[in-house]
């Protein structure tokens, strides 16, 4: 990364990237905007920082994001400040909200960054600041806050990871929803648990814009589905398994199945759903009362920044979608474009409003075809 780059990140930075404005185009690999949720209150007016603020030396980042996702937050926000030291701890969203709640009266980190999806609704709002970065202002329509709390960031579209060695030896080419219900996969489909891991949520969103909102028909589907999938924990097994020969498909996110294809996999393939494809925003968040709260705004606006985003996208080559209207999709982006893709419209105020019905509903059904 170029030093000029990281002064001119620190001035947009300091001066509100006001002056950023509509000049640029919408990124090419942005889907079309979806039916996401209004926020249900006014998030605060309050500046992220003064310039001249103390931001401190320390930042605690709890993160769902992947690795290599990290690396480029942390290198590209340590050229813009040096001197902020950040700590990172991981886990999925459920073990990393449940470790907010036990901290409450202590807090140890200070802003979370992945897995706050646009259909949480307010479930976690006793966690979080009521505030959110002034940059999202520039957010894509129809990806802006949803609740006052999470200032959302990037987009995660389900995708198909495929073992194309194991797929070839069945003899099968897998394109669709409906490819997934060959019986020649039975114990074959990995997902991870819809109930902890917001990766396997986003795809059963994703079943429900293509089958009908809690309708029979969605329901008929996954039913059948169900005969063929082993459901896990970890959402990483849904592409890292899949690599390594244990599954033939992983029911994945895009952003953390390319990786395999960016670090050299030859024996695996993204495949959208050819009935159609949608994203789940997410975004990041400023822990209730946190110990370095100047820093963790700081980190927020940079995450959300046009600046920040075309600075990790091209640290990254493209390999995730970020939300701000006027960030820059490098050329070499391994992301498949926007335009080339089926794209359904997802009903996020439905599946908000319903997510613990449709849940139950789902525990229901595992209990007594996959339990």
């Amino acid at each position: 990364m170029k030093k000029i780059l990281a002064m001119l990140l620190a001035l947009a930075m300091v001066f509100a990237l006001a002056a950023c404005g509509s000049k640029t185009p919408a990124p090419s690999n942005s889907p079309a905007p979806s039916n996401s949720a209004e926020p249900s209150g006014e998030p605060s007016a309050e500046p992220s920082n003064e310039p001249d603020a103390d931001l401190g030396n320390k930042l605690v980042l709890y993160s769902t994001m992947t690795q290599s996702d990290l690396d480029a937050l942390i290198d590209c926000f340590n050229e813009v400040y040096p001197d902020i030291e950040v700590e990172v701890v991981t886990g999925g969203i459920g073990d990393t909200t449940s470790r907010i709640a036990a901290e409450a009266e202590n807090p140890q980190g200070d802003l979370v960054w992945g897995g706050l999806a646009d259909s949480d609704g307010m479930q976690y709002a006793d966690l979080f600041e009521q505030w959110v970065s002034d940059e999202t202002a520039n957010s894509m329509e129809g990806y802006s806050t949803p609740n006052g709390i999470y200032s959302m960031d990037h987009l995660s579209t389900v995708v198909f990871c495929i073992n194309t060695e194991l797929e070839n030896e069945l003899g099968i080419k897998i394109e669709s929803y409906e490819d997934l219900l060959n019986p020649a996969l039975k114990g074959k489909i990995v997902l991870s648990n819809p109930n902890s891991s917001s990766a396997a949520w986003n795809n059963l969103c994703n079943i429900m814009s293509v089958y009908g909102m809690d309708t029979e028909e969605s329901w008929n589907y996954i039913s059948k589905l169900m005969e063929n999938l082993v459901v896990v924990e970890k959402s990483s097994v849904c592409f890292n398994a899949v690599k390594d020969g244990e599954y033939v498909i992983g029911l994945t996110y895009e952003d953390g199945a390319v990786k395999l294809l960016q670090n050299g996999a030859d024996n695996v393939r993204l495949q959208y759903p050819t009935e159609g494809t949608s994203a789940t925003a997410f975004g990041v968040a400023v822990i209730k009362n946190a110990p370095h709260m100047a820093a963790a705004k700081a980190m927020c606006d940079f995450i959300c920044s046009a600046e920040g985003q075309s600075a990790m996208a091209e640290y990254m080559q493209g390999t995730l979608r970020f939300t701000n209207k006027n960030y820059t999709v490098p050329a070499d982006a391994m992301l498949t474009a926007s335009a080339e893709m089926n794209w359904v419209v997802r009903p996020v105020p439905e599946l908000t409003a319903n997510k613990a019905q449709i849940l139950e509903h789902w525990n229901d059904l595992w209990a007594q075809i996959g339990g």
